[in-house]
């Protein structure tokens, strides 16, 4: 365990540090810090600590980032969505925060986002990277430190984080009512009390038009006879979420949710494109089926107009392309202002999820958290990764307890599923 005999070596070289410049002991406040103090002088040697390379490899649609440090220690972070052809923005990123303390997050954070105002850093690939390189800091900074995330977050309101199980029945395949009604009592079966279903689909044989997304009657008898199978399959008691990925407008919109009001929907999800949060409002006006959205909104200024108007109910920001975990305690401190529930979007790997799940336990607002059926049925996602424990119980993630985040990537099992011709931790 390198990275455990690394940490005694930190640790050790701290004691000597405190002697030779007699330090006295610091005191706290907070029994989660006490394991912490008691084992580091925070002001001798957490400032030797430094890094020194930045690496990352590429699976599906995540990049995973790797950063070292000169006491051997390293911390792992994962992008999504927006991060395909980032490989030199990592390095680029890397480059410049070698050789500084990555116990200082939010300051390299910040130091990378204000250096690319003219980059691209308001969103998309430069921020899904830098969600990355933000998560990695964190783990490495818990690791050092022997604490978990959630503590250098400031604690925690709850030990265990509720999820709800995307079903992936994806339309393309168009499953029938009875499909959905299977699906939803095959969660439900497995333990999850809440379940989400898509609802676009682009080649619905009601559809007149594949550009112009205005729903015909057809489509909408369409849906609702899904929805309307899974919620007769499941019950009252069980939540369901239906996503239309931003795929309609405005009149869909309106439609759909007023039409899906007697089925009790937790929320509908993303009706119409991210851009525009006025519309959103129109829509959410028009129901009382709670709208959500935020999964394709970057850092908090992203959700400042969403909240400030009103216009959504619920906010879902992806803490894997939105900025990273401090930045979505901040959007969820954010939205806590405005009595608005915090549930993640997460379509990552297990990585994704046990960080996301720190920052879940760590804000007054949290609601619920995505969990995807894939972690159950391809075993790509067990050989990616590092974890001792059960991933998910009755709907349930135990927030780890270990240093950092509690999951650490494995190189070796990721390479069967590299992107070819990407370097690989190089």
């Amino acid at each position: 365990m390198e990275n455990q005999s690394s940490r005694r070596s930190f640790f050790k070289k701290a004691a000597i540090a405190a002697a030779m410049t007699n330090i006295a002991p610091i005191t706290t406040f907070g029994q989660g810090y006490q394991t912490a103090i008691d084992k580091t002088p925070k002001m001798s040697s957490p400032s030797d600590l430094k890094i020194t390379d930045v690496k990352c490899g590429y699976v599906k649609g995540s990049v995973f980032v790797k950063i070292y440090s000169n006491q051997g220690i390293w911390g792992c972070g994962e992008g999504v969505d927006a991060i395909p052809g980032t490989y030199h923005l990592v390095k680029n990123f890397g480059n410049r925060i070698k050789g500084k303390n990555p116990l200082n997050v939010h300051r390299l954070f910040e130091d990378i986002r204000r250096g690319g105002f003219f980059q691209g850093a308001q969103s998309g690939m430069y921020v899904a990277v830098l969600s990355a390189i933000e998560t990695a800091l964190w783990d490495l900074a818990g690791k050092a430190l022997n604490l978990p995330v959630y503590q250098l977050l400031g604690g925690k309101f709850r030990d265990k984080v509720r999820v709800y199980c995307d079903t992936a029945l994806y339309q393309r395949n168009l499953p029938t009512p009875k499909d959905f009604a299977e699906a939803a009592l095959k969660s439900k079966n497995m333990g999850f009390n809440a379940i989400k279903f898509d609802l676009d689909q682009a080649n619905d044989p009601g559809k007149y038009d594949l550009y112009n997304w205005t729903a015909s009657p057809k489509e909408l008898r369409r849906m609702y006879d899904q929805i309307a199978a899974a919620r007769e399959a499941v019950g009252p008691d069980i939540d369901i979420c239906v996503d239309m990925h931003g795929r309609y407008d405005a009149p869909t919109g309106q439609a759909v949710a007023k039409m899906l009001e007697p089925l009790k929907l937790m929320w509908l999800e993303e009706p119409i494109p991210a851009e525009n949060p006025e519309v959103y409002k129109t829509i959410s006006d028009s129901t009382t089926t709670p709208i959500c959205a935020g999964e394709n909104h970057y850092l908090a200024h992203g959700f400042r107009r969403l909240l400030e108007i009103g216009a959504v109910d619920i906010i879902m920001p992806d803490l894997q392309k939105a900025g990273g975990l401090g930045e979505g305690q901040r959007i969820a401190n954010l939205s806590n202002l405005y009595y608005v529930p915090f549930a993640p979007h997460m379509v990552a790997s297990f990585l994704g999820a046990m960080a996301s799940a720190h920052v879940c336990a760590s804000v007054p607002n949290f609601l619920i958290l995505e969990w995807q059926s894939y972690f159950h049925t391809d075993p790509m996602f067990k050989d990616i990764v590092k974890y001792e424990g059960e991933w998910v119980s009755n709907s349930f993630i135990t927030v780890s307890e270990k240093p950092g985040i509690g999951v650490d990537i494995n190189e070796e099992g990721m390479k069967k599923y590299a992107i070819p011709n990407v370097p690989f931790f190089e």
